[in-house]
């Protein structure tokens, strides 16, 4: 049973650049309780956590500890009040043992030197009450990211916090390593550990929550107790009635499925059981929306399909052709990929234009003597700066130092001097703003006229309906519902990624 509040913020106020993120926001939890947080992507959850971790400064507003305010200006004052936080994004070094990763930092010592003994018992306990398939002295580069996410867990366990932060914990886990989560989770809640418990995954909010605190646009929208955690009702909420009677929240789906096949996958399947038998086919010309919860495998198909990574069983064919998917293959078969990353798998930042739009295309630049020729580099680069509109129009001018908007261009102005069968795009316009993300839109459009098949990731339910002809949804690991040739709506799009059905009209 919850107790007193162990934690409140008040007021919180964060602003980027003028640009505010958080508004009077107000959260509190309360001694034993299990409080989630909820939200579309970009509603503030993580700002604000990172405000009550003390990664980000707040700009106003007031955090209290057991009712006395505290200024947490960073990690180690979280720490010291007794709050522990389980990042979505891992933190585990892959050469350490998990014994290392769980206590690094805060190494039990003899004299001068790292007690290892006592470090592998203490992890062994650990693993042993919460019956986690994990040895301390494993090495981490050995293990699969389900057991990496589980190291991070065990982390947050292992320094008897009073606070636990849960961001999307079960977003890499198995189905069973989740249901040892939730066992966890009961078992801490009993003992009067307070958890604040971040997920798209409606399910298990709904199991876990003890409450729910939403937000919208860096608001709170509502907060509800376990009684009115009602499916319907939080994807309402969390979408917006406003929101909701939009022109961009709704859109008549138009697919021409008399086109031909130009993508045809057949049961592809991942060897860690990220995503099973998925098959589905792309026309020529045509955009294919993939929404999903984070974690429902969306990017892992995507990647399988280019070759990043491997499948362990399935078929992928182009144009009737089939595939041995590899990013060399790919390429020259004509298909595009942009990755969820941009920064750090998408363009070289300390490359100029010219040298970035090259990357791919080294196949098809002239070689002078022994030499690329610097003349067709040069020539490629401004032909992607014209026919996107890159700025600055300056070919020699480093990427890493361009918007968002601009490296997002780059990314795709390379792929636009070949001649594109099909294009994978991945987020295509996350942390971009508006009158960009019109213009990649633009660009995708122009794409799809000219025959271009274009398979659109996005976790932007608005950008999903925007650009998409036809909507895929999948949900832990499988293709769930589609959406063609129908009204559809932000709602029913989050409804089907959620478990939740909501019939078309």
């Amino acid at each position: 049973m919850a107790g007193n509040t162990i934690l409140e913020a008040k007021n919180i106020y964060k602003s980027f650049s003028g640009v505010p993120v958080l508004q009077d926001v107000h959260f509190e939890v309360k001694a034993g309780e299990v409080h989630s947080l909820m939200g579309e992507n970009g509603a503030g959850k993580s700002t604000l956590i990172k405000i009550i971790t003390g990664v980000y400064a707040k700009d106003d507003g007031q955090i209290y500890w057991e009712g006395k305010p505290v200024e947490i200006n960073t990690y180690q004052d979280c720490q010291k009040l007794g709050v522990a936080c389980i990042y979505q994004e891992l933190s585990v070094i892959p050469p350490l043992t998990v014994a290392q990763n769980v206590f690094l930092g805060r190494e039990p010592r003899k004299g001068p030197f790292i007690d290892y003994a006592k470090m592998n018992k203490m992890t062994q306990e650990l693993i042993d009450k919460y019956q986690f398939p994990l040895k301390p002295t494993t090495v981490v580069d050995n293990l699969g990211i389900g057991q990496r996410q589980l190291i991070e867990i065990l982390k947050g366990l292992s320094q008897d916090s009073k606070l636990l932060i849960m961001d999307e914990p079960t977003a890499s886990l198995s189905g069973k390593e989740a249901e040892m989560l939730f066992k966890i989770i009961q078992t801490l809640r009993s003992e009067g550990v307070s958890i604040i418990y971040i997920s798209h995954r409606l399910e298990e909010v709904y199991m876990l929550s003890d409450r729910l605190t939403i937000l919208r646009d860096g608001k709170n929208a509502a907060v509800l107790e376990k009684q009115d955690i009602i499916p319907a009702k939080v994807i309402e909420t969390m979408i917006g009635k406003v929101v909701d009677e939009s022109a961009g929240s709704k859109k008549m789906l138009h697919s021409n499925d008399e086109a031909e096949v130009r993508l045809d996958v057949k049961g592809l399947t991942d060897k860690t059981d990220r995503y099973r038998d998925i098959s589905f086919q792309v026309h020529r010309g045509e955009i294919l929306g993939l929404g999903g919860l984070i974690g429902a495998g969306r990017t892992e198909v995507v990647r399988a399909i280019y070759g990043v990574d491997k499948a362990a069983s399935g078929e992928v064919y182009l144009d009737g052709k089939k595939l041995d998917p590899s990013p060399k293959a790919s390429i020259l078969e004509g298909i595009g990929f942009v990755p969820e990353d941009r920064r750090n798998q998408g363009f070289i930042p300390l490359l100029s234009t010219t040298k970035n739009v090259a990357l791919t295309n080294y196949d098809i630049v002239k070689v002078q003597k022994t030499a690329i020729s610097d003349a067709d580099e040069l020539s490629m680069s401004k032909r992607a700066i014209e026919a996107i509109d890159i700025r600055p129009a300056d070919p020699n001018k480093q990427v890493g130092v361009m918007s968002g908007g601009n490296q997002q261009k780059v990314v795709l102005g390379k792929w636009l001097m070949r001649d594109l069968k099909l294009l994978i795009v991945d987020e295509p316009t996350a942390g971009i703003d508006v009158g960009a993300k019109d213009e990649i839109y633009s660009i995708l459009e122009d794409l799809a006229k000219q025959g271009v098949a274009i398979i659109v990731v996005t976790s932007d339910l608005q950008e999903l309906l925007r650009v998409s002809h036809r909507i895929l949804v999948m949900r832990k690991g499988d293709i769930v519902k589609e959406f063609k040739n129908v009204e559809v709506t932000q709602s029913m799009v989050l409804s089907a990624g959620q478990g939740v059905e909501e019939e078309a009209k």
